[in-house]
């Protein structure tokens, strides 16, 4: 079988799709060709299957680096439903659970293992995994690496000593959310050699952003609305405090609106629950803060909600995006009061770090400008991630 025929099989056999979304079957290509690879691809546009295809076609090993526990094992049961070995190595695993995992890694017994990257800055990970055969690295999340991205976390920082550990194995970097800016940091930090870029479009036409400023007799007005206009659809309502997303799901239940909360005060199998009966449809409205989302993966949700101004635009199109992945409309709102803006500059005054501080100050103001804007939204996301537009408005 040709090397496309193969591509094209396993995307049928194991995803069930007949055809690749835009740049995935180039990415795939530069991966399985042994390329560095940098993408850039926005929420929902298929970023998990550009280095899980070639991991499985490979016959060797990818190690997938990514910075959420949660989000690594969802990924690794869905593969192993769909028949191919996967594994997570984390902390929280019993020792012995651990050792196996490791043993069976040498033996190439997995297609990927995903790692968190603590875990592949100690010594001893850089050792044992010399003796695995490794096909390639997957960095998921890769703005995080960048102290000008909006997620900056200092473990992504030694990420760079992979370059020298592993000199002769491909880097594969995703992130679905990242300035121009933000992509010559990650070429740079992870030493990314003459590197294939792949940049999808962030202009996302089937959703709908409106952005309405309130106060506090208008929002839950405005909330209400939104909600009753995709009744019964699967809809994500971010609030910005745990006691805002109670208080949230206490008024929409008074009127007869079906919620649950999700926040990271909840006891762990409680909130498993919760994110268990919104993907399964029991119950439609799921209010969470900003520990829920990443990493989730449902099509069908047809609103997503914020009840404050996030941090940043990066912030806003990421999360936002959940929304309407199955490519029909959907609508995205930000409900936002004065009194948040205050609250984000406030926070950013409390940064030590002049160069940090300096950096929440930019995103303070290009989110702002957003909000207080009355231009396309579209265009003006597209233009803050360094697209030029397209089409016409």
């Amino acid at each position: 079988m040709n090397p496309d025929a193969q591509l094209a099989e396993a995307l049928r056999r194991y995803w069930g799709y007949d055809a690749f979304r835009p740049l995935q079957e180039r990415i795939v290509k530069s991966i399985l060709a042994q390329r560095d690879v940098a993408v850039v691809m926005p929420t929902g546009g298929g970023k998990s299957l550009c280095y899980q295809l070639p991991a499985l076609v490979s016959g060797q090993t990818a190690i997938v680096v990514s910075p959420l526990i949660s989000l690594m094992q969802d990924q690794a049961a869905q593969l192993a439903q769909m028949g191919i070995p996967a594994a997570v190595l984390n902390s929280a695993q019993a020792q012995p659970d651990q050792s196996e995992t490791i043993r069976q890694a040498q033996r190439g017994a997995y297609r990927l293992l995903y790692l968190s990257p603590e875990r592949l800055a100690r010594p001893d990970t850089v050792a044992w995994l010399q003796r695995v055969p490794i096909s390639f690295f997957a960095i998921d999340e890769a703005h995080c690496i960048s102290e000008w991205g909006h997620e900056f976390r200092p473990e992504y920082r030694q990420l760079s000593r992979l370059r020298q550990n592993f000199p002769a194995k491909p880097i594969a970097a995703f992130t679905a959310s990242a300035t121009q800016r933000v992509r010559h940091d990650i070429i740079s930090q992870l030493q990314l050699q003459d590197p294939d870029k792949f940049i999808v479009s962030f202009h996302r036409p089937n959703l709908q952003y409106l952005v309405r400023q309130c106060d506090a007799k208008t929002q839950p007005q405005y909330l209400l609305n939104a909600v009753r206009a995709q009744a019964g659809s699967n809809i994500i309502v971010y609030a910005p405090t745990v006691a805002i997303v109670e208080s949230t799901v206490d008024f929409l239940g008074e009127n007869n609106i079906r919620a649950i909360p999700y926040h990271g005060q909840m006891d762990t199998k409680i909130r498993s629950r919760n994110q268990e009966r919104w993907m399964s449809d029991e119950i439609p409205v799921l209010v969470g803060t900003l520990a829920f989302g990443l990493g989730i993966n449902k099509a069908t949700v047809r609103s997503v909600i914020h009840l404050a101004l996030p941090k940043s635009i990066e912030q806003f199109y990421q999360e936002a995006g959940r929304a309407g992945r199955d490519g029909l409309p959907a609508d995205c709102l930000l409900l936002w009061r004065a009194k948040d803006a205050g609250l984000l500059a406030f926070f950013v005054e409390q940064l030590r770090d002049s160069a940090e501080r300096e950096r929440a100050w930019q995103r303070y103001h290009a989110v702002k400008r957003f909000a207080d804007s009355h231009e396309c939204r579209h265009r003006q996301i597209c233009v803050h991630f360094g697209e030029t537009p397209k089409w016409q408005t």
